[in-house]
């Protein structure tokens, strides 16, 4: 028997999330059996474990879209019991059960051998949000960018996306803006390596100007929507977007034209859910080898199960700052 937060679905299409003990029996088939350590809490598992269940396809459902832990069984040959691991993306916690449980069982294709120097706890303070961080660190990078190049923008910067890739560019040397619409939490993103905080209200209005002055080198956005279109038009000759999250909108203000063609821009779309085995391996390598573990720890919100269904409801307001770690077997 396993605890576990499951996810059901009345007779009346109301969900419910309580912390269950099941069997393992219940688990779905799949090659590889982990002891689940540790998970964390992203907008998607708010969606899940919310009222109208988002994204989950089918019921009775344990979210959760990433976790750590150690193989406890396993048909596979690349994985054997004790090995450490890692896993986020492949619809885990949305059509395959995942990490809120002390166990889960998942194909072996989905897995990464945990890179040496983390720790399961600190490899979910990284989380998905933060693997997302570091793929956009990677695409920047591999499009040219170079701390000498400029200032580098992140945007939702005190959410886990932002958080990770604030302090993942300053440890690599970049000059990093951070975009905050709370004030309050200045003194988290300059701890975190931000040497200049920018007030959302900078890129709240639709302007009907071409393009602006060029200010950014390359940019981290986790909102799109206005704050995106305003963004595109700042950036300088040449340089790159990395676009990961659609909290301010799916719409995109502004003319094909300007910036892509006049000034060169690349929008960089970075997915996180179906990246192949070679680059999700390369990521967490440099994430073990370039994030400050102390700017990790500050991100820390410890959690247990017990208090997912109230944490799924604040990170979906925007009221979650940093990384909630999730303590499966506390």
């Amino acid at each position: 028997m396993f605890k576990a937060l499951l996810v059901e679905k009345d007779d009346e299409g109301k969900t419910h999330a309580a912390v269950q003990e099941l069997s393992e029996d219940s688990l779905p088939e799949a090659e590889v059996t982990v002891a689940v350590e540790y998970s964390t809490v992203n907008y998607k598992d708010g969606l899940c474990v919310g009222p109208g269940g988002g994204l989950v396809r089918r019921y009775p459902h344990v979210p959760g879209i990433d976790f750590a832990g150690t193989v406890e069984a396993s048909d596979d040959p690349r994985y054997k019991p004790g090995d450490k691991v890692v896993l986020t993306g492949w619809r885990v916690g949305e059509a395959h059960w995942g990490g809120y449980a002390q166990k889960a069982r998942v194909r072996a294709d989905w897995l990464v051998p945990l890179p040496a120097g983390l720790t399961a706890r600190q490899a979910m303070a990284v989380g998905t949000a933060g693997f997302t961080a570091m793929l956009s660190v990677m695409a920047l990078e591999d499009h040219g960018l170079r701390p000498e190049k400029g200032e580098v923008l992140v945007t939702g910067a005190a959410g886990g996306v932002g958080s990770v890739a604030t302090a993942i560019l300053a440890n690599l040397g970049y000059q990093v803006a951070a975009v905050t619409g709370r004030p309050e939490q200045a003194d988290y993103l300059k701890g975190l390596g931000a040497q200049e905080i920018v007030a959302r209200d900078e890129f709240a209005e639709v302007t009907r100007k071409p393009l602006e002055s060029e200010r950014w080198a390359g940019c981290v956005d986790a909102v799109a929507g206005v704050m995106l279109g305003r963004v595109l038009k700042q950036m300088k000759y040449g340089c790159s977007v990395a676009a990961v999250g659609l909290a301010g909108g799916a719409a995109i203000e502004g003319a094909l034209i300007t910036p892509f063609i006049l000034r060169g821009v690349n929008l960089l779309g970075i997915d996180s859910v179906m990246q192949p085995y070679d680059n999700r391996v390369r990521a967490w390598e440099r994430i073990a080898r370039d994030l400050p573990m102390d700017k990790l720890e500050a991100m820390i919100q410890p959690a247990t199960l017990a208090d997912l269904p109230d944490l799924g409801k604040a990170i979906l307001k925007g009221q979650v700052k940093g990384r909630v770690v999730v303590d499966v077997n506390a």
